[in-house]
């Protein structure tokens, strides 16, 4: 509760003071797709696109990736493979996506340990068979946490929604938070996930650095996100489908010409993967690799802090 106040006190202050705070100068303009804004204007913007689509977010991503989006987020999931007693920090993970995997995944692993303990322990009886099972079950995450982090409330509002349609309640918990100075302590999480929000950073190496100083020695990082495509020819459709057809899509599902178009365009200006790697890289992480998904359509960073 400490910390949730903290950081709404933060994001309560206006973007200048908070610049000011940091030691940053108003610094050089920035992109907001292919518009060129100040950092406060790239901000705010961006702020109110997440506003104006929450409610449609899951729809539009089903829509505009035609349902690929839930194998790109089961592959992060299954590329990080956390065991029971992980704390997993996910940021800009407002509508829960990772969140829901990563609990799925834990009671997944946790339930195959149980049954596994069981079957060593023939020679007990029933009555202790029964208690020790009971016993367990009670924990089904084995201690695991997973925080969800999202700098816009009505994007956590949706994914506490979901979580509560859904049946999600232990082992989870929703911060109201910026990437770019995280309200949590140094050293306290065993991963870091950020999917399809880091291009929405407005400061992507103040986010990198946050993620560093946050995850526990031996830690990791990782991130899926929107990433450029290596085959010519695909480029070449992709881009035809992106521009003519997602902007469609966002009006038709979300009544949204506007934000649909900022977000194609700002795929198009994040940094190609060799790029990103080395920021990552720059941020203090080892060991930085990548994979594409779909020719480049989607990359997944991976870093770890030693």
């Amino acid at each position: 509760a400490v910390r949730l106040c903290r950081c709404r006190a933060l994001l309560s202050q206006p973007a200048g003071a908070l610049r000011a705070r940091r030691g940053l100068a108003a610094g050089p303009e920035m992109h907001f797709g292919f518009q060129t804004v100040t950092e406060e204007e790239r901000r705010e913007k961006i702020y109110q696109v997440f506003e104006t689509v929450a409610k449609k977010y899951d729809v539009m991503n089903d829509s505009m990736t035609l349902g690929i989006h839930r194998v790109w987020k089961d592959i992060l999931v299954h590329k990080m493979n956390p065991c029971p007693g992980t704390l997993l920090l996910d940021v800009a993970g407002g509508t829960g996506d990772i969140a829901f995997r990563f609990i799925n995944y834990v009671r997944s692993v946790r339930q195959s340990q149980l049954q596994r303990k069981l079957k060593h322990h023939q020679n007990l009886s029933w009555q202790e068979i029964f208690e020790s099972y009971q016993n367990d079950k009670f924990n089904s995450l084995g201690n695991s946490q997973v925080v969800v982090c999202d700098i816009n409330r009505e994007m956590l509002k949706v994914g506490k929604q979901k979580a509560q349609h859904l049946g999600y309640s232990e082992g989870l918990s929703w911060v109201l938070g910026n990437a770019e100075e995280l309200p949590f302590d140094d050293d306290k999480f065993d991963v870091y996930t950020i999917a399809f929000g880091i291009r929405n950073v407005t400061r992507i190496d103040l986010a990198l650095q946050e993620a560093y100083r946050v995850l526990k020695p031996g830690g990791r990082f990782l991130c899926l996100e929107f990433s450029h495509v290596s085959n010519p020819l695909l480029s070449r459709l992709y881009d035809l489908y992106s521009f003519q057809v997602i902007p469609v899509l966002g009006e038709v599902i979300a009544g949204d010409w506007r934000s649909y178009q900022y977000l194609v365009e700002s795929i198009r200006q994040f940094p190609p993967q060799e790029e990103l790697k080395a920021m990552i890289e720059d941020a203090g992480f080892f060991k930085v690799e990548y994979e594409n998904l779909n020719f480049g359509i989607v990359a997944i960073h991976s870093g770890f802090k030693l």
